[in-house]
């Protein structure tokens, strides 16, 4: 079993359809053609979709959530984490659609949490046990709230923390609900699989060891 992985600078930079985009896949194209050869069983997923996340004068369009807890709650009351933050910030400027906050001890949860989805463009506002629940994730690594951006909006921490100087076409990021839907494709007859069921990227294996034939 081979688990190969490419990283997703080619969609935060290319649009599909964009000459990036398509040298990229004919080449990835070429690769698994070798592999179909071979007679591997190949299952291609994502680990999730990209969008635009721009206003309409292709600027990038954000929430610099950090600046609007500093003005409701005071400067560094509250603390943003944004997952997407990395040192690579040339393809997505550290910005992306999902955002944790971590409010002080005896703040109003309930109370934050209206307040925050009512800001324009956000999507979902979440308390840790919802998000939890929702997302599968682990409740003590993430905030107090998590807020999720809608499809062509991301989240930022302050204006002053992102340098977007670097970012040479528009931005196209990910992190949303917009962006949960990826391909799960098989080169190979799946007899007995029910299709009702509901798939997830990480049935590549399943699907390729207990059904590919």
């Amino acid at each position: 079993v081979m688990y190969l992985s490419t990283t997703d600078y080619v969609q935060h930079k290319h649009a599909p359809g964009t000459d990036g985009a398509n040298v990229f896949y004919r080449m990835m194209d070429d690769y698994l053609d070798q592999l179909e050869a071979l007679g591997c069983v190949i299952v291609l997923t994502a680990d999730h979709g990209m969008n635009a996340k721009v206003a309409m004068d292709g600027t990038p369009d954000v929430i610099y959530l950090q600046d609007w807890f500093d003005d409701w709650l005071g400067k560094s009351i509250a603390r943003v984490i944004l997952p997407i933050t990395d040192p690579y910030v040339v393809h997505h400027g550290a910005l992306g659609s999902f955002a944790t906050v971590y409010l002080p001890e005896g703040t109003d949860l309930a109370a934050a949490r209206n307040r925050l989805a009512q800001v324009k463009g956000m999507e979902l506002v979440l308390t840790r046990e919802q998000a939890a629940e929702r997302f599968e994730l682990p409740a003590d690594r993430i905030g107090d709230l998590v807020a999720v951006s809608e499809r062509f909006k991301v989240i930022g921490t302050s204006a002053a923390r992102h340098d977007l100087s670097a970012l040479e076409v528009p931005l196209r990021s990910h992190g949303g609900m917009s962006e949960q839907r990826v391909p799960l494709i098989v080169n190979r007859k799946l007899p007995g699989l029910d299709l009702a069921r509901r798939f997830r990227n990480f049935d590549a294996f399943d699907l390729a060891l207990n059904y590919a034939q």
